[in-house]
């Protein structure tokens, strides 16, 4: 099994550098995680909605060759469905149990997701109404994907 996380940016905090090396550590028993941090572009300062969406196509055209024929994608978005810890852990359970040999998770930039990278997703997936900076929103990921594989182990760290 693969998990492979795609963000839209950097992981620049060490506290939050710390904190996702932690889980990913955690996740080596149950699969190989692969971090992919793709540049994001820089949005001017008033940008119109049609620099927006250039802008979005740009970092979608860099996310869509990194994501696999095959993959499970979970694409982070606010306007996806909120579900429980153990909602999501039978979610990816079904992916496995279906053939998908990776879990792809996608983060995007502060703009949000082309809609060509949301179409692909098999999982629109929000963490709720809130907004959060991306990079701990990647720390919050990491620790739920690590929280699903804990609840298919039966494990009490979920408890």
């Amino acid at each position: 099994m693969k998990v492979k996380i795609i963000t839209v940016g950097k992981l620049k905090e060490k506290y939050l550098k710390a904190g996702v090396a932690e889980y990913v550590k955690r996740l080596h028993r149950f699969a190989t995680v692969e971090q992919v941090e793709l540049a994001d572009e820089k949005t001017p300062e008033g940008a119109s909605e049609a620099e927006n969406e250039q802008i979005m196509a740009k970092e979608g055209a860099r996310i869509m060759p990194k994501i696999g024929d095959r993959d499970y994608v979970v694409v982070l978005a606010i306007e996806g469905q909120m579900l429980s810890s153990e909602a999501l852990a039978k979610d990816l359970s079904q992916a496995m149990l279906q053939g998908h040999g990776t879990l792809t998770f996608v983060i995007g930039g502060s703009l949000g997701l082309n809609p060509a990278i949301k179409k692909r997703a098999n999982l629109l997936l929000s963490f709720g109404r809130l907004t959060l900076p991306h990079q701990l929103m990647r720390l919050v990921l990491v620790e739920q994907i690590y929280r699903a594989f804990m609840i298919q182990a039966g494990s009490p760290y979920h408890k």
